[in-house]
């Protein structure tokens, strides 16, 4: 397969489209058993950090098991746009940032991901300047940059917001950053990544306290060591960073995607379905298959590295608080929402991630469920069955709730809103297709619509 630059795929909807440009829709007939085995793509939010991270090494890297996704495209086009050479061939990119010469990353494409604020640390890191306006991505959330700013700061940094942008210079003869103590007031992912790429090439030891703790800021700092960085605690609560000169050449794969894996185990539990998981890592999933557990589903790990959900007699009603890692993931609030929509008895959801993250509500509510807001917790009434509508995705992760809803809906469900969809999972149509589900996807609704494609069930 021949090497090409990060362009829009043409297998994706333009990765520069605006939200009110999208007309695709997606149909789906539910009621449909699903059967076989899934893969499972490298992590989203790994993936993104990553990308970013490569900015720090003026060599070649090679970085595998990269899902096809909108974000990863827009991502790849801001590094671009820095002067970083960014090639894929196949499930790899290759990137070389030799010739990184811009401090200031493209608004146009920065208000589009929100991930895309990752470029701050490793930008100033190796020129001593930055510029990146505030980020965009889901609304849902204010998200703010501040732990960023102060940590950066700390770090001897100047830095201020002026018209939308973060404008962050380092002043000295070597325009070095300088070690560190950072406490956090809360263990932001982001935070915590921007700040440990940051202290990568820092003079002097960084110490990161209240760190988040999430597999992808250990994935994050696998990567950064496999470049030469000194790097231990990530995956604890304070991660220590000790700078060096300069960072070198790596080839280095990704790790599995915890929120799509939890997905289809959802997908699998609200169809009473037997799924088989491939490639995972079990640990990333402690929660998730906690609480499928207490709902009734049964979980076993065939392999160290693939998981089999099959279903129980009774789905009985859970409560769920979404907490930082290893606590209940935001990410799977809305999934497992649809789930209990159909479980046995109250539930009870709160959300203390994001504080504009239960906006599916009123699309679940339109397939009939009994859902109420009272605040940041959803009170969820299970219901005997869900009936086909028209409904309108709000976010990515509300996107998949309702995809799963719908499989398991009486008739037949249309799904606006898949611009959402494909910033995060790669293909999951396709996949959901080659486990037996009856379902189309139009990208032009004025067109002529396709046949219903329908495979047997078997493997993915």
């Amino acid at each position: 397969m021949e090497d090409k630059p990060i362009t829009p795929s043409p297998n994706l909807p333009n990765s520069n489209a605006a939200p009110e440009e999208d007309k695709s829709l997606m149909h789906i007939w539910g009621g449909v058993p699903l059967q076989g085995q899934v893969n499972i793509s490298g992590a989203k939010n790994s993936a993104l950090v990553i990308m970013a991270g490569a900015l720090l090494c003026p060599d070649d890297c090679r970085i595998q098991n990269v899902p096809s996704l909108v974000d990863v495209n827009r991502m790849g086009q801001i590094l671009s746009a820095l002067g970083v050479k960014v090639e894929r061939k196949g499930d790899a990119l290759h990137m070389n940032a030799r010739h990184l010469h811009h401090s200031k990353a493209p608004y146009e494409l920065v208000s589009q991901l929100r991930a895309s604020f990752f470029v701050i640390g490793p930008l100033l890191a190796r020129l001593g300047v930055a510029r990146v306006p505030l980020p965009g991505g889901c609304a849902i959330g204010a998200r703010p940059v501040d732990l960023h700013v102060r940590g950066l700061q700390a770090m001897g940094a100047d830095v201020h917001i002026d018209h939308g942008t973060v404008h962050a210079s380092v002043k000295g003869t070597n325009r070095r950053l300088q070690g560190a103590r950072i406490y956090l007031d809360y263990p932001s992912v982001g935070a915590t990544e921007t700040l440990m790429m940051a202290a990568t090439l820092a003079d002097g030891e960084t110490t990161i306290e209240n760190a988040a703790q999430e597999p992808e800021v250990v994935d994050l700092a696998n990567f950064c060591r496999a470049m030469g960085a000194r790097i231990r605690g990530a995956g604890t609560n304070t991660i220590i960073i000790s700078g060096v000169p300069r960072l070198h050449s790596t080839d280095y794969s990704i790790i599995p995607d915890r929120i799509e894996a939890g997905t289809f185990l959802v997908a699998g539990a609200i169809t009473r379905s037997d799924l088989s998981l491939f490639p995972v890592v079990p640990d990333h999933l402690t929660a998730v298959i906690a609480k499928l557990r207490a709902i009734g589903l049964h979980i076993t790990a065939e392999t160290p590295n693939r998981l089999r959900i099959t279903p129980g007699e009774h789905h009985i009603a859970t409560d769920i608080e979404t907490l930082p890692y290893p606590g209940f993931p935001t990410d799977m609030q809305a999934q497992f929402m649809a789930l209990l929509t159909l479980s046995e008895g109250d539930s009870v959801i709160t959300e203390t991630v994001f504080e504009n993250r239960l906006r599916h509500v009123a699309e679940l509510n339109r397939m009939g469920a009994d859902i109420r807001v009272k605040g940041n917790h959803a009170i969820i009434r299970g219901v005997p069955r869900l009936s086909g509508a028209p409904v309108v995705a709000t976010d990515l992760r509300a996107s998949a709730a309702l995809v799963l809803a719908a499989l398991a809906a009486e008739g037949k469900t249309t799904i606006q809103g898949l611009h959402h969809l494909d910033r995060g999972y790669e293909d999951l149509g396709g996949k959901l297709l080659k486990l037996g589900a009856k379902l189309q996807r139009v990208d032009d609704p004025e067109a002529d619509a396709p046949v219903i494609q329908t495979v047997a069930p078997g493997q993915v």
